[in-house]
């Protein structure tokens, strides 16, 4: 009886799976990963007689199916998913059949896309006395959102926003936090494949336009969106710089510094 772990492949980039998902997939004698989702580029970690399959043409049923199998026959078996496989996975539906079944499971955390999105624009997802709370939710659809949790509502907050899985209705996103109270010309920025290697690209724009500017660019699946009133903070003049460097502030190995 094997171990199965799920592994975080991160947001594309080989390099940004962490240092453990790495040596798992090296020792790995069965890998099963989401080919619709996650870049084949993260396979270079694989070893060369570790068997490997794809999981975009199965269903539920099929995919436990075939951990339970592996699990049976092999020391190490990885279920490799996009991001981490914590957030917006069905972690939970496969893991219970194995828990029943007696098979150990492991997870190890991935770089979600919400920062490798932060990270490619270049912006801050925080800043100090502007945004200190992040959102990460998506647009209800086929997945029902709980009523409490409507975008709406959740975008009445001014906080940030990162938006999964909802840029095919970018238009519906748009709408929805102008009503709970955003300017039409509040900042967005959009990030398509995020550190994927020679696919990433950066949508800028606002509310009122980036819905036209995502259709031009062909984005519509495999996006974030990021919604902040932190956009833009490296060019601004007018924040509040962070406490934990201001040589006024006492902290635990630093005293406080009168200004001179």
């Amino acid at each position: 009886m094997g171990k199965v772990w799920f592994v975080g492949a991160g947001p594309g980039a080989p390099d940004l799976i962490t240092v453990r998902g790495a040596r798992l997939l090296a020792e790995a004698d069965a890998i099963l990963y989401t080919g619709s989702l996650v870049a084949k580029t993260v396979l270079e970690w694989a070893g060369k007689d570790c068997e490997i399959a794809d999981s975009k043409s199965m269903d539920l049923a099929q995919v436990t199916d075939w951990l339970l199998d592996r699990a049976r026959r092999h020391t190490t078996v990885v279920r490799l998913q996009t991001g981490d496989p914590t957030l917006y996975g069905v972690l939970a539906e496969l893991a219970r059949p194995l828990d029943a079944a007696g098979i150990p499971v492991g997870i190890v955390s991935g770089v979600s896309s919400a920062m490798a999105s932060a990270a490619a624009a270049g912006e801050c997802l925080t800043l100090p006395e502007v945004t200190q709370t992040v959102i990460f939710t998506r647009l209800s659809e086929r997945t029902r959102m709980p009523e409490e949790e409507s975008l709406a509502s959740l975008a009445a907050h001014g906080c940030t926003l990162c938006l999964f899985l909802s840029i095919e209705r970018i238009e519906a996103v748009a709408a929805q936090c102008i009503e709970a109270g955003w300017a039409p010309t509040a900042q967005v920025v959009v990030v398509h494949k995020a550190t994927w290697p020679d696919e990433e690209q950066v949508l800028r724009g606002t509310l009122t336009d980036i819905a036209e500017r995502c259709r031009a660019a062909g984005i519509d699946r495999q996006a974030l969106i990021l919604l902040s009133p932190a956009l833009g903070a490296r060019t601004r003049t007018d924040s509040h710089p962070s406490k934990l460097y201001d040589a006024a502030f006492p902290r635990r190995f630093r005293p406080a510094r009168k200004a001179p």
